[in-house]
């Protein structure tokens, strides 16, 4: 049975009800995962300071900070021949991330327990961002397998490979909590072999990942910028709870 951490928000009598719902498997995340399974080592910590991308190292002719954002842009006379990533060097295991996203055109992605492969490439699990509904909600793998799973999933990976798959909703219900072109809410829980992605409130993405020797339990974090036609897409508000 996963463990359950309450707030101390949470009144007596709506605990009942929610141990309930976790425990009849009806609610998700927002029960399972408000802060984490267990004591956090810190509480949530900013990891830009709004200003500069100090922690942060990127191709600056692509990364930059404007109006209080991470911002990472390629036009038709500066596009990038690959995906780019700005790169935040400390290793993260067991984790809680909170941010704010924009993106105009193009997708991106938040990289998580992934490594560094040099010249700011990034091979990992990444957290799908994407200006349509194609890819939107996805959990990947860059430069490993590939998507993990769609928008909308719940999926436990075996040891063998083999994927177990659920729908939680459809990728059209997540695009109704979206706000396009416009800042959305972003939220990340990776806790042990389970991963969790939320936007604006909505799991996205549920997934165990049991795969021998290609299932990571720590890694980078990273931000990128694909390759392909313009497209800008900012950052901010970037905070990181780490969980024992």
């Amino acid at each position: 049975m996963p463990c359950i951490r309450w707030r101390k928000t949470v009144q007596p009598n709506a605990l009942a009800t929610l141990i309930w719902l976790a425990l009849a498997g009806v609610c998700g995340p927002a029960c399972i995962l408000l802060t984490g399974c267990g004591p956090s080592d810190e509480k949530l910590e900013s990891i830009f300071d709004g200003k500069s991308l100090q922690g942060w190292r990127g191709n600056a002719q692509f990364w930059s900070v404007r109006e209080g954002a991470i911002t990472g842009e390629t036009t038709e006379r500066t596009p990038t021949e690959g995906n780019t990533f700005l790169i935040y060097g400390n290793v993260v295991a067991d984790f809680e991330l909170r941010l704010k996203v924009r993106i105009i055109g193009g997708n991106s992605g938040i990289q998580f327990r992934s490594a560094d492969r040099g010249n700011f490439v990034v091979h990992g699990y990444q957290t799908d961002i994407s200006s349509t509904e194609e890819f939107l909600g996805d959990l990947y793998e860059e430069g490993g397998r590939g998507v993990l799973a769609k928008g909308g999933e719940k999926v436990e990976i075996r040891q063998d490979g083999k994927k177990v798959v659920d729908k939680i909703r459809g990728r059209s219900e997540i695009a109704t909590a979206v706000r396009w072109q416009d800042w959305n809410d972003y939220r990340l829980v990776a806790k042990g072999d389970r991963i969790v992605q939320e936007i604006n409130g909505v799991v996205t993405a549920d997934v165990v990942d049991k795969e021998e020797h290609k299932a990571r339990a720590d890694g980078i974090l990273a931000l990128q910028l694909h390759a392909g036609p313009p497209m800008l897409v900012q950052f901010k508000d970037i905070q990181l709870r780490r969980l024992k």
